[in-house]
């Protein structure tokens, strides 16, 4: 018989990449709940308040609100695949890796994609959807990246609702790293569509997408010629399972329903304003700490859960990173496309956003720095972001 694996025991690391982010113990704790059947009158009441609560955090009374049984981008594509059938125009707006990513998906299922594209980095201005809507007078939808992961820019959002209107247009919104860190409001905005995912604000395991959808984009639903490409997440159906109907369609992952249940009520006991607060001061301290070392940031105007900053000339990426996980026991993301090698992405989402964090990823960082042989002044990250906790500005 050959010899077996040693007992599970991954290392206890701290999370400070682009997800997933730290799980509270609580979470944790409710994922070891007993599991229980899927149609079980107790966990379908869960389930009514995993919608109710839902619901609160995303600022929406949609009624078709609900998580997706798989991660983040399972939700892009359930919005993609339920919105639009093929030979449908689509405009996306791509300033980073997941903006092209719902491009991608689009076109793979025969939806004809016009792409709008920005600098990565920038945020797009009301005049660019503007004239993307005059080119294209046909797109039957837009989408946009409220929180781009890849780049750290934060998509300001007013205005571009009443514009898809306008334009007879539904608006699709990729809010994955944003809810639960940041200000998002759904029916304010008038978004029609969205997805998330659980690893990243929500400070839960990944493993769940949490979508909603408006009355205009149940109506264009309802009215599609042809199924949904993908039965697993075909609206349709799935809606008959979270809804009063209670028709079985899959077994969903009980104990992650448990988890998001939790990281829910966690959320609202917080309150939303304190919450996105928290995240604020520790992001604008984090700023402070990394500009005093002579860091600087991608994007001008930054998520506050998601630093994206620029990697200080002469040093790798890849060895200050190994030093960040062998010396300190803490994860930081790497850049992806154009940025690979030039840039950090420092997430400070949900749990792992704290000033404890805060201060120990810039004296790591410092540590780092240094170990390359870097010339910044020893002292002067933490002192920057110890003066903006004091100031409280």
């Amino acid at each position: 018989m050959s010899s077996l694996p040693a007992p599970l025991n991954p290392p206890n690391r701290i999370l400070l990449g682009p997800g997933p982010s730290d799980v509270s113990p609580r979470i944790l704790r409710a994922m070891s709940a007993p599991t229980i059947g899927h149609l079980d009158p107790h966990y379908l009441r869960l389930m009514d308040e995993v919608r109710t609560m839902l619901r609160e955090v995303m600022r929406t009374k949609n009624e078709l609100t609900f998580a997706v049984s798989a991660t983040g981008m399972a939700g892009m594509e359930c919005a993609v695949s339920n919105l639009l059938e093929r030979g449908d125009e689509l405009i996306v707006c791509i300033n980073g890796v997941f903006g092209g990513r719902m491009a991608d998906m689009a076109e793979r299922q025969g939806i004809v994609v016009h792409k709008v594209e920005a600098e990565w980095g920038q945020v797009f201005e009301l005049a660019q959807i503007e004239d993307a809507f005059e080119r294209h007078p046909g797109a039957k939808a837009i989408g946009i990246v409220h929180a781009e992961t890849s780049t750290g820019a934060h998509q300001p959002m007013e205005g571009i609702g009443e514009l898809a209107h306008k334009n007879g247009a539904l608006l699709l919104v990729d809010m994955v790293t944003s809810l639960g860190g940041t200000d998002v409001r759904m029916d304010e905005w008038g978004v029609d569509a969205c997805y998330s995912a659980t690893q990243k604000c929500l400070s839960c395991p990944p493993g769940l997408a949490p979508v909603t959808f408006s009355k205009r984009a149940e109506e264009r639903i309802a009215s599609r010629k042809t199924k949904c490409v993908s039965w697993y997440l075909d609206v349709s159906m799935v809606r008959d399972y979270w809804g009063s109907a209670r028709s079985y369609h899959h077994t969903a992952p009980i104990n992650m329903t448990y988890a998001l249940r939790e990281a829910l009520l966690m959320i609202l006991e917080e309150g939303l304003e304190a919450r996105f607060a928290r995240h604020d001061l520790n992001h604008r301290a984090l700023r402070a700490g990394l500009e005093a070392m002579g860091i600087e940031y991608v994007p001008a105007r930054s998520l506050p859960m998601l630093n994206c900053v620029r990697i200080p000339p002469g040093i790798d990426d890849a060895a200050a990173r190994k030093h960040l996980l062998d010396e300190f026991g803490m994860e930081i993301g790497s850049g992806l496309g154009p940025f690979k090698g030039k840039a950090w992405r420092i997430g400070l989402m949900g749990e792992s956003s704290s000033r404890r964090n805060v201060m120990l990823v810039i004296a790591a960082l410092e540590s780092a720095l240094a170990a390359q042989g870097s010339p910044a002044k020893p002292g002067a990250g933490p002192s920057a972001a110890q003066a903006l906790y004091g100031s409280r500005g």
